[in-house]
């Protein structure tokens, strides 16, 4: 059974020490989802909404969340991140907005929490920007896709 880094031998939550571990190109990839109206997601498509373009200043937000995660997640690290991409985009079948984001660093530790604060941070975005149409809007499937590099190496979600 794998053992829980962020405990110590009392169950007390604590940060890891990642002093001695080597520096390493790290990257991870993240997306989720938020499920919207049929109304609400055409005011998106048609860029109807009252706070301006909800997509881009979603994909801003979501790079801005990735920057702040070791201030928002209490035993994350502050990493120096080399790179965040957030793309927020239309998806009719839900209907609703899929964003992904993929972050890169060259640092001790990896960028899965960066990955995954930028994804969360868009959809709440998407959501306060859209909410006067629709309170029912419903965020989920927030979930790592992939990460490479560290110790671990490389890892990857089977049912992408």
């Amino acid at each position: 059974m794998s053992k829980l880094t962020h405990l110590d031998a009392s169950g007390r939550a604590k940060m890891v020490d990642v002093g001695d571990k080597a520096v390493s190109s790290r990257a991870a990839t993240a997306e989720g989802t938020i499920i919207m109206s049929t109304e609400a997601f055409e005011l998106v498509r048609e860029n109807r909404g009252p706070k301006g373009n909800v997509l881009t200043t979603a994909e801003l937000a979501g790079t801005m969340g990735a920057k702040r995660t070791a201030d928002l997640i209490p035993l994350c690290h502050p990493v120096r991140i080399d790179r965040v991409e957030v793309t927020a985009e239309l998806d009719p079948r839900l209907p609703g907005v899929r964003v992904r984001a993929k972050a890169k660093a060259s640092d001790r530790t990896g960028v899965e929490m960066e990955a995954l604060t930028a994804v969360a941070v868009a959809l709440l975005t998407v959501y306060d920007m859209v909410k006067a149409v629709d309170r029912g809007m419903e965020i989920g499937a927030i979930r790592l896709l992939e990460k490479s590099g560290g110790r671990s190496g490389t890892w990857t979600r089977g049912d992408k």
